[in-house]
């Protein structure tokens, strides 16, 4: 049987780098790529699901915040930024969810837009499983 504490650790370090704290993910991943111990597109499945997870929690964080503030002018600078980005072009935006910095602001502001849950989802794990796929194969 194979050991699962570096898929189990991949899957954490790709939720968290989407949610509360920046984080390594990619490193981790590259790292599990290099060492060659699990399949590539395993270690793919794994830190997309996470990372995914992690960014639909924002969106779910935005959503919540939209009922309680919806007033758009008490978000963050960076937050606001993204909120009209997202408002201006919509749901492709999420495809860029990847970026650093941008990406988690991009998820906040679909849930505080309300866009729809199952779309934005697809979006956002496309976008996270195009960059995690560019990470391995540079790593392999």
């Amino acid at each position: 049987m194979q050991d699962i504490s570096g898929l189990s650790g991949l899957f954490i370090s790709a939720f968290i780098s989407s949610t509360i704290a920046p984080g390594g993910s990619e490193v981790v991943l590259a790292y599990l790529v290099n060492q060659g111990h699990y399949p590539i597109g395993q270690l793919l499945i794994v830190a997309t699901v996470g990372n995914t997870l992690g960014a639909m929690t924002t969106w779910g964080l935005g959503a919540l915040a939209a009922k309680k503030f919806p007033i758009a002018s008490l978000l963050p600078k960076n937050k606001q930024k993204a909120l009209a980005l997202v408002q201006k072009t919509g749901l492709w935006t999420l495809l860029f969810s990847w970026l650093p910095v941008i990406g988690d602001a991009l998820c906040f502001a679909g849930g505080w837009l309300k866009l729809a849950f199952w779309p934005a989802s697809l979006l956002i794990m496309l976008g996270k499983l195009g960059r995690y796929a560019a990470v391995a194969w540079l790593f392999n």
